[in-house]
């Protein structure tokens, strides 16, 4: 059976270390300890595959509690259809937030857009001679 140690998991998925810990303290992963007093962290096949997906649902902006509920379904008895739905509705939610941050997004781009407006207004009138 192929293991890992915490470099090796690092340097391939580019996170550091310290990272892959917090991983480990938030129980998305937990690799078994070897060596003396167990200070080394052997991580097998497994526990890579949930730092993989740890990291796409990171990508995805998902919170760690999402992450961790998907991680443990994926260790859940084999109901891709109940897998898929609750996945489902991890994405829908996070696609209704997105939505909303979006909407605040556009209009404070636009509260910029005419504020910059406003003050090149101001600074033409202030200096006709300099319009920037």
């Amino acid at each position: 059976m192929a293991t890992y140690t915490i470099t090796e998991l690092a340097r391939e998925f580019d996170i550091t270390p310290r990272a892959i810990r917090f991983y480990e303290d938030q129980g998305l992963i937990s690799p078994t300890r070897e060596g003396p007093s167990g200070r080394n962290r052997v991580y097998t096949a497994r526990e890579r595959t949930h730092l993989k997906l740890t990291l796409r649902g990171k990508r995805l902006g998902l919170s760690l509690s999402d992450i961790k509920s998907l991680v443990d379904m994926y260790d859940s008895p084999k109901d891709t259809a109940l897998q898929l739905q609750s996945f489902l509705l991890v994405l829908a939610r996070h696609r209704a937030a997105l939505e909303v941050q979006q909407e605040d997004i556009e209009i404070m781009l636009a509260e910029i857009s005419a504020h910059e407006e406003e003050s090149k207004r101001l600074l033409i009138l202030t200096d006709p001679e300099n319009p920037k």
